[in-house]
């Protein structure tokens, strides 16, 4: 056979590029985890019988199916084999409870719901049916199978919505993203290419696989036909045995993953945390570049970062070749066929890798322009090489005295200072200036507690405008996050300290 990773990319379903991958290189390892070992051969056989399981119950092309499941083997060949019947996937972080996963499937219509029982403390299958739930079945260590005999055809074309993914809902419902097997496939592809992957590498999926990024992930196994490695739960230092047991050579997530991975490091800074790492890559958050630095230095490893968000899972990539200026400082360049628009300073997008909207048509209507470009919500510009720089959200922009300032110029430089282990930075309600510029910060262990003279002088010296400077200083023992990729909710700092005085350092 003479299929390319650039040839496989243009395979029409998902379940076209499962089998073309098997067909190629059957006995190759797909995915590890424990003791647990699937072949690409054997990652669509047992897909296919799991199909057939399915369809013993009731699912048909078109039927709506929810999971909310961890990251586990058995959780893609689930996936997969809805893949192969042409079902629609409604996949559901499985640390969201009532109000997220209730809405998610009154608003998804789903007719079935596979859940891992009593997962981590939280009892699934009771919550489910607590909701009134459709179809509710477990789906952690056992699957349906059956005989594929029985299975009709596989889906023939990849543009029919076939994905409904949930934006993070931090201050108001989710929204239902659709999304067809061609845009995820697109978005992995890029992704895949971007990162100059070889079949000699080994992957590492430590983020839930629910999230956009998992099937991002498998598109890229597919593609070059190496494996990757699956945490069910993600903690340092426990991990560390599996990424050397099994040489993982690419490793990363989000910035929270390059943070942990580098704090590990200075534990034993004589000794490489994982001798046959060469890169760290992701995205979905800011990276400030100081992070960048720290991990190429400290770490011996590459560290690319991208940008994507659940609408369109990989808009760019830094590229390993590129330079340490490009890579520290902005989000890489888009692939063929990505469009990038600036408008009023907002980064709008067309392409392959682009979502068909949302389900409520309202919010599809709002979110394209006439030219039929999508509006991010996020700031930035592309530089003269055509790298995209962001800057921050429309909805982080702190205006003081009329003023625009950027809350992440200010995070980055935050990001170098020995005393900042995370930054986050927020306008708070003031009368006399409009908002205030609040900096409220996550520090190292064993670090002296920081005052606010001491990071305005810092700020002073690093460059910074005098009118950007922070008026507030809140120094916390950990910053809220999100539980998919580590993000930081501004809502809850925003909540906490409006309307109560400053902490003594500020």
């Amino acid at each position: 056979m003479n299929d390319t990773p650039h040839s496989l990319s243009s395979s029409r379903t998902l379940w076209d590029l499962v089998a073309r991958r098997a067909d190629l290189t059957p006995d190759r390892p797909a995915l590890l985890q424990g003791k647990s070992r699937l072949t690409f051969g054997g990652l669509r056989a047992r897909a296919e019988r799991v199909a057939a399981g399915l369809y013993d119950m009731g699912v048909r092309p078109g039927t709506v199916v929810a999971w909310q499941l961890p990251t586990r083997v058995e959780t893609a060949v689930l996936s997969f084999a809805l893949a192969r019947l042409g079902a629609v996937q409604s996949p559901v972080i499985p640390f969201y409870r009532d109000r997220e996963v209730g809405f998610a499937l009154r608003e998804s219509k789903a007719e079935f719901f596979a859940v891992p029982g009593v997962w981590r403390g939280h009892d699934h299958t009771e919550m489910a049916r607590r909701l009134g739930a459709k179809g509710v079945f477990e789906a952690y260590d056992a699957l349906p199978e059956g005989d594929p005999a029985a299975l009709p055809a596989p889906p023939a074309e990849g543009t029919s919505v076939r994905w409904i993914y949930w934006t993070s809902g931090t201050t108001s419902d989710p929204k239902g993203v659709l999304h067809t097997d061609r845009s995820l496939i697109a978005g992995g592809s890029c992704l895949a290419h971007a990162l100059r992957l070889t079949p000699d590498d080994v992957g590492s999926i430590a983020f839930p696989y629910a999230h956009i990024g998992g099937p991002d992930y498998l598109v890229m196994l597919l593609l070059y036909g190496f494996p990757a490695v699956m945490f069910e739960h993600f903690a340092l230092p426990e991990a560390l045995a599996e990424y050397r047991r099994h040489k993982v050579t690419v490793a990363g997530g989000s910035t929270a993953f390059y943070s942990l991975f580098l704090a590990e490091q200075r534990r034993q800074p004589d000794e490489k945390l994982i001798p046959t790492l060469r890169l760290l890559a992701g995205g979905g958050a800011p990276r400030p570049p100081e992070l960048y630095h720290a991990v190429v230095r400290e770490m011996g490893v590459q560290l690319t970062h991208g940008y994507g968000m659940t609408e369109v899972p990989m808009i760019t990539m830094g590229d390993p070749g590129d330079t340490p200026q490009n890579l520290a400082a902005t989000e890489g360049r888009p692939p063929a066929g990505m469009e990038i628009r600036v408008v009023d300073g907002e980064i709008r997008l067309r392409g392959e890798a682009v979502c068909q909207g949302y389900l409520d048509p309202a919010q599809t209507a709002a979110a394209f322009d006439p030219d039929g470009f999508l509006r991010t919500g996020d700031l930035g510009h592309v530089t003269d090489s055509g790298h995209l720089v962001l800057t921050g959200r429309l909805k982080d922009v702190i205006i003081r005295k009329g003023e625009n300032i950027s809350a992440r110029e200010i995070e980055d430089l935050l990001a170098a200072h020995p005393s900042v282990a995370d930054a986050a930075v927020i306008g708070l309600p003031d009368t006399e200036r409009g908002e205030l510029v609040c900096a409220v910060v996550e520090q190292p262990p064993g670090a002296a507690e920081l005052t606010l003279p001491e990071v305005v002088s810092y700020l002073r010296s690093s460059g910074l405008s005098v009118h950007k400077l922070p008026e507030r200083l809140e120094v916390v023992e950990a910053l809220p996050r999100n539980d998919t990729l580590r993000k930081v909710l501004k809502y809850k700092l925003r909540e906490r300290f409006t309307g109560r005085p400053a902490s003594l350092s500020g």
